[in-house]
């Protein structure tokens, strides 16, 4: 599904050159949990903005289902954006002035499908991540794991087949954390394929397999023990 070859990212200033990323090779399956760590400032979020198509290489090549994408345009990379990842962030990003179920359907307005599939949509998503009961609340009235849940409808609503998630635990207690990374887990096993930054070893733990950054490479790769 991905596939990144010799994938470097540069950022230049008229005195500085800092290297994000250096000719780093990975491949991700359909189907994975995939789990990147690291200290801050490795490359765990510019190498996440990569695969997502938020960002752009400066040398490399990189594959999604087949199709260098390496060269798209934004309008070309949007799209394909908008058909097949969704993503999560550590803050939530949730609107207070909209409900739980408007804030999830947000991700269905720029698909041609009709009112009432977008609610068939919503309700059902909403349901899956248990968070249905929840419909009619505003984020200001839900715990910081209810709101994490409504972040991880709102990515897989528009039924992507990869979940982006950067450190989607990190503004969590324990308890919030771990329902957050059954969840994922659960749209897992279900097929989805996920790739999740995130500095906790126990949540990492949550995924089939591993890779460690380190100054902008990969230092360490490996897969779960059987359990």
């Amino acid at each position: 599904m991905i596939e990144l070859k010799e994938i470097s990212k540069l950022y230049r200033t008229d005195e500085v050159e800092t290297v994000a990323l250096d000719s780093i090779d990975i491949n991700v399956e359909r189907g994975e949990f995939v789990a990147i760590m690291g200290p801050s400032g490795c490359g765990k979020s510019t190498l996440l903005n990569i695969i997502g198509m938020l960002d752009s290489p400066t040398k490399g090549r990189y594959e999604f289902n087949g199709e260098d994408v390496s060269r798209y345009g934004e309008g070309r990379l949007a799209d394909i954006r908008k058909r097949n990842i969704g993503f999560i962030f550590q803050s939530f990003n949730l609107i207070d002035e909209l409900t739980v179920a408007e804030n999830v359907g947000l991700a269905l307005l720029y698909h041609n499908i009709s009112a009432s599939e977008r609610r068939r949509r919503v309700t059902e998503v909403m349901d899956r991540v248990g968070i249905g009961h929840r419909a009619r609340h505003f984020p200001p009235q839900l715990s910081g794991g209810q709101q994490q849940r409504v972040a991880v409808a709102r990515a897989v609503v528009a039924q992507a087949n990869l979940i982006l998630a950067d450190e989607p635990t990190g503004n969590l207690d324990t308890a919030h954390g771990q329902e957050v990374m059954e969840v994922l887990q659960g749209l897992n096993d279900e097929g989805t394929t996920v790739v999740m930054v995130t500095h906790s070893p126990s949540h990492a733990d949550y995924a089939k397999r591993t890779i460690h950054l380190l100054d902008g490479q990969v230092v360490t790769e490996g897969l779960r023990a059987a359990v």
